[in-house]
């Protein structure tokens, strides 16, 4: 009778153990697909390049604003529009770009257009 009390305990030793290594096999499949599903900003930065310039066909310059929402991402892209001579008289323009918390693009729009050696103006 004490052998079977002895195999009993240690069968339910087995089963506690394999059920605790499943769950900690869960968290960490968890981690994986949150960190698979939040990308880095500087993947955000790239991938947001590339899509605008994919969509609008114009090479972006710089991102001057980067800021992570509740709803995902936003920055602002500056944009070679059109190309002149001098550079100086080169229209660019500033896009905002809205992005989803996997960095997919969600849409973009034009909030500012100006000649690269224009400054903005004063507001007081």
């Amino acid at each position: 009778m004490s052998n079977t009390s002895n195999t009993s305990k240690t069968q339910n030793s087995r089963t506690a153990q394999k059920s605790d290594e499943t769950e900690e096999t869960e968290e960490t499949e968890e981690a994986r697909e949150s960190a698979v599903e939040r990308p880095s900003p500087m993947q955000v930065l790239r991938h947001a390049r590339t899509q605008l310039a994919e969509l609008t066909g114009m090479a972006p310059e710089s991102v001057s604003s980067f800021e992570q929402t509740e709803d995902g991402w936003t920055l602002e892209v500056e944009v070679l529009e059109i190309a002149r001579v001098p550079d100086t008289m080169s229209l660019l323009a500033s896009y905002r770009v809205e992005l989803d918390p996997a960095g997919e693009l969600t849409g973009y729009r034009r909030v500012r257009r100006y000649e690269r050696g224009r400054a903005d103006p004063h507001r007081r």
